[in-house]
């Protein structure tokens, strides 16, 4: 019988994990507080993230995009970002505060990148999801874990967690809250991800291609 690669990835003794990230690291952190050790975490630019992989022993590549603006090449920097993971022979790619989009890494690894995002999807996608929630006057907001497509804030959900709108709430306030669940939720999902297989039963029917 067939084992899919979705489903293989939960039969691994030791799944290597890859974390993205390009911030200060605290869902990193998180990750590694819940004992959740990447193989590798990788950064689009020098950043506080960076310095936590340091501190924990944990291997940390800079792949640096040096081009802001409409000339930088996307395929080119994420064929660079697939060779440096597919270099660590990883699994599993964790989006934590990643700044850079790459629709390429879908494709590179099926099923096998794992995003979260500051609101309720399919609510409110995009890059101010938390600005957008605060204009429209919604009571309630949350936080998403989803398996990443290569149509940005898609995919299949594995978890969600709302979290309240409250009275004179700004961006910045709402948004911390909105981190502190993420900092929680997005670790338990990751390894209910690993180890569960009817939770990554759920993203079979998004996945056609294994990766060989």
């Amino acid at each position: 019988m067939a084992v899919t690669l979705a489903a293989s990835i939960g039969m691994m003794p030791k799944a290597q994990i890859a974390v993205l990230a390009s911030g200060s690291g605290t869902l990193l952190h998180a990750i590694l507080e819940a004992d959740l050790t990447p193989a590798l975490v990788v950064a689009d630019r020098p950043c506080r993230a960076l310095d936590v992989a340091a501190e924990h022993g944990v291997a940390a590549e800079l792949v640096e995009r040096t081009e802001w603006g409409p000339s930088f090449d996307r395929a080119a920097y994420s064929e660079q970002l697939v060779k440096v993971l597919r270099a660590h022979s990883v699994d599993l790619v964790v989006m934590a505060g990643f700044g850079t989009v790459v629709p390429a890494l879908p494709t590179a690894f099926p099923g096998r990148v794992l995003n979260t995002h500051p609101a309720l999807l399919p609510a409110f996608k995009g890059w101010h999801a938390v600005r957008d929630a605060l204009a429209l006057g919604v009571k309630v907001t949350g936080t998403t874990v989803h398996v990443a497509t290569a149509e940005v804030d898609d995919g299949p959900i594995l978890a969600q967690e709302a979290v309240p709108v409250l009275p004179g709430d700004t961006e910045e306030t709402l948004h911390e809250r909105i981190k502190q669940v993420e900092r929680r939720l997005y670790p338990a999902t990751i390894r209910q991800f690993l180890g569960d297989n009817e939770a990554i039963e759920a993203i079979e029917a998004n996945q056609e291609t294994p990766r060989t």
